[in-house]
């Protein structure tokens, strides 16, 4: 393991580092990471800095992948490979429709009574699998202009009882931009849900500070967060610290997973994950299949061994550990069950 630099290490006696700070210093050069994790003599092997999408990590969570290992689980979700460059039929800029169902600036409307924001198009990690990688979010950002058309389609539709915050990270907006939205939804009484999908709490778990557990806490509606952990090993005790702050601010916690190839598309991995989720009080929800988005091709699973491994699962599992194994396809009314 690396050695967590002091910034980064949490500690019972220490106040917690701030996290605007730690996702400035986040390694965004592929061969300074790969000098981090001891790899360095595969830098020959990296596709060309400008391939159009950049490398970022935080330091924390690569100090969590094991030094030496090139088929380190984290490592391979983040690190640029050749393979991207590659064009796979069937592999497009938007995987899963999401620019069809535009209903306004930054306002997604795919399925009935929710509505999704693009609430910012910045994440604290660059995924390389991530569906969103070609979004257009300097065109569509529903948090411009104090959240104010996002606000409006919302108010001209009574059916939407849940808003949806997504992005990029809805959470690498300041706390003092989520109170602006909270003050904007409380003219909304048709919306007594919010959910808030972001990856933070487990690549940067010092987010969860004290303003934003304050504005989470006092929100007068029910609340779920859906984190975003692939492996085990993405999770200590800095992100079990993080989910007991959501759940004690009155949040569901769960977790959506990607099934992807070399990282944990294998039922022990994907039992431990479950195993650990719920050590830290958090559910396993969904086990998606890949988003057919172009750069991501060799991460793909097929159909036949993901069905495969979540009867293994089903097998080992008790059945609120199992995650549901789902596509998404655009047009439909639902996350396509497996």
């Amino acid at each position: 393991m690396i050695t967590a630099s002091p910034a980064a290490r949490i500690t019972p006696d220490a106040p917690a580092a701030d996290w605007r700070q730690l996702w400035r210093e986040a390694v965004t050069d592929a061969a300074e990471l790969l000098q981090l994790v001891g790899l360095q003599h595969l830098a020959g092997e990296l596709p060309p800095a400008d391939a159009g999408f950049q490398l970022r990590v935080p330091r924390g969570f690569v100090a969590r992948m094991r030094h030496g290992d090139p088929r380190d689980p984290l490592l391979l979700q983040v690190l640029p490979q050749l393979a991207e460059l590659d064009e796979v039929p069937g592999f497009v800029a938007d995987a899963v429709g999401d620019m069809a169902a535009r209903e306004a600036r930054g306002v997604l409307h795919k399925y009935h009574g929710r509505a999704l924001l693009i609430a910012s198009g910045s994440c604290a990690v660059n995924c390389r699998y991530c569906f969103r990688r070609h979004f257009p979010y300097g065109e569509e950002m529903a948090a411009s202009g104090q959240w104010k058309q996002a606000l409006e389609h919302l108010r001209q539709d009574p059916s939407i009882s849940e808003l949806i915050l997504s992005g990029g990270d809805p959470l690498s907006l300041a706390t003092s931009k989520l109170e602006e939205l909270g003050r904007g939804l409380a003219d909304l009484p048709q919306v007594i849900r919010l959910r808030i999908h972001s990856r933070l709490p487990v690549v940067l778990p010092e987010r969860i500070d004290d303003a934003f557990i304050g504005w989470l806490g006092a929100l007068p509606l029910q609340k779920v967060v859906v984190l975003h952990a692939n492996h085990a090993n993405e999770l200590d005790a800095s992100v079990d610290a993080a989910c007991a702050r959501l759940r004690a601010a009155g949040a569901t916690v769960l977790n959506q997973s990607v099934l992807l190839r070399g990282v944990n598309d294998d039922a022990d991995a994907l039992a431990e994950l479950s195993e650990r989720l719920f050590a830290a009080g958090v559910l396993p929800y969904y086990l998606h299949q890949l988003d057919r988005v172009q750069g991501a091709a060799h991460f793909e699973v097929d159909d036949r061994r993901a069905l495969a491994l979540v009867e293994a699962l089903r097998a080992r599992l008790p059945g609120y550990l199992v995650p549901r194994l789902v596509r998404e396809v655009g047009g439909d009314a639902s996350k396509r069950p497996l």
